[in-house]
């Protein structure tokens, strides 16, 4: 696997989704046409698993998390960034999604989920927030973000 391969399977899955609404809709889609049992899902979770391995997703380390922006936002990604990250068992930044979030949550544990959810699809609609978690183990999560936008921010209290 390399790069440029992980691009060109993200360019597929985007075009799928470009024009779409980030909503409860698409999270069900997701799920049904690219969840777990399918094959695009195990050829996502084959090239981020390798990625990591190889160094080149997840390869910034800093406060028990390991993350990485691949891709900036392109047309050949439908206008979509693409971050990796590598968490077990810890809560990540506060962040706000201007303009929505796409997860695929891959347990690496059997039992991790990211934000209460286990293996598959989260979307997160525009103007969403969250301390992204992972619990009960590690997991892969990668994040597609329309237009690269994100806001870090102070935790809530």
């Amino acid at each position: 696997m390399t790069p440029d391969q992980f691009r060109l399977q993200l360019a597929e899955l985007s075009a799928q989704i470009a024009g779409r609404a980030l909503n409860t809709e698409l999270d069900q889609w997701l799920n049904t046409e690219h969840g777990p049992h399918s094959a695009t899902y195990a050829a996502l979770r084959a090239s981020c698993e390798a990625g990591v391995a190889q160094g080149w997703l997840a390869n910034r380390e800093g406060g028990g998390l390991k993350w990485g922006r691949i891709f900036k936002p392109a047309d050949d990604l439908n206008g979509f960034s693409v971050d990796v990250v590598d968490m077990k068992d810890i809560a990540g930044p506060h962040h706000t999604h201007p303009q929505g979030e796409i997860d695929l949550i891959m347990p690496i544990d059997e039992a991790a989920t990211f934000d209460g959810r286990g293996a598959g699809w989260l979307v997160c609609p525009p103007g969403s927030a969250h301390c992204p978690t992972v619990a009960q183990g590690r997991a892969l999560v990668l994040y597609l973000l329309p237009q690269g936008r994100i806001e870090f921010t102070a935790t809530p209290t």
